[in-house]
């Protein structure tokens, strides 16, 4: 008999190594994405790294590498993530035979959902976008380009010269709006006048006056009904050239 499998059932497997399992039990992708992302969620973007993701699942930083290459595919995991809650939030409230743009705008709002849910993880729509090539993209990400393609193309009966028009204006639309969604514009969140809590007094009234003016209106998030009312008009210019 071998050295070390003494005692050991023949049929039973083979001990794992102890930074394979952490206070969840053996780790997975999923685990590890979905801890990331609660991570960041409660600590933001900056608070991300092996070691403390590490930290937060109980094993060493080395047994994460498995099942995330690099700090990088890790960003691209959270991507993934938010796709894949976005992939189960359409499912779970799909209806059949919706008129085009009725599903388009429901995509839309299941999108903005999802980004309020996780605003510390909607820069990386973007960023890492521009770092990472079309065909590099996570699955989840794909499949979701690949619905709004297919609702353009199938349902809406467009080319694919246009469909990949009305693609690219639809996704600058709906990240653009999140994106002023979620921007900083509270100075001091303890200040109860307005005027002070936007810390309008920091902005000169010679050089910037309708900038202060119109502060507090901006600071109002316009709401899934302002997204999907600017849709609606982005959908109309194109419906108009056709």
């Amino acid at each position: 008999m071998a050295k070390g499998t003494q005692g050991r059932d023949p049929g039973e497997a083979p001990a794992r190594r102890a930074s394979d399992r952490g206070r969840y039990g053996r780790l997975s992708r999923e685990r590890v994405l979905t801890s990331a992302l609660e991570l960041v969620d409660r600590d933001g973007l900056s608070a991300l790294s092996m070691r403390r993701l590490g930290a937060e699942l109980g094993v060493e930083a080395m047994a994460l590498y498995r099942y995330a290459a690099s700090k990088d595919a890790l960003l691209d995991g959270l991507v993934e993530a938010l796709h894949l809650e976005l992939e189960e939030r359409l499912t779970a409230d799909a209806v059949a035979a919706r008129e085009w743009r009725a599903e388009l705008g429901r995509v839309a709002r299941a999108t903005y959902d999802v980004c309020l849910a996780h605003p510390q993880v909607v820069p990386l729509l973007s960023t890492r976008m521009l770092a990472v090539p079309l065909a590099r993209r996570p699955l989840a990400t794909l499949r979701h380009h690949e619905r709004v393609l297919s609702l353009l193309q199938e349902a809406a009966g467009l080319d694919a010269q246009r469909a990949a028009a009305v693609f690219r204006a639809f996704t600058a639309w709906v990240l653009g709006y999140v994106s002023v969604e979620l921007q900083a514009m509270v100075d001091n969140p303890d200040e109860p006048d307005p005027a002070f809590r936007l810390g309008l007094h920091h902005m000169p009234p010679q050089e910037l006056p309708r900038l202060r003016a119109a502060a507090p209106a901006l600071a109002e998030r316009g709401g899934p009904e302002g997204l999907v009312a600017g849709l609606d008009a982005l959908l109309d210019r194109f419906s108009g050239e056709a």
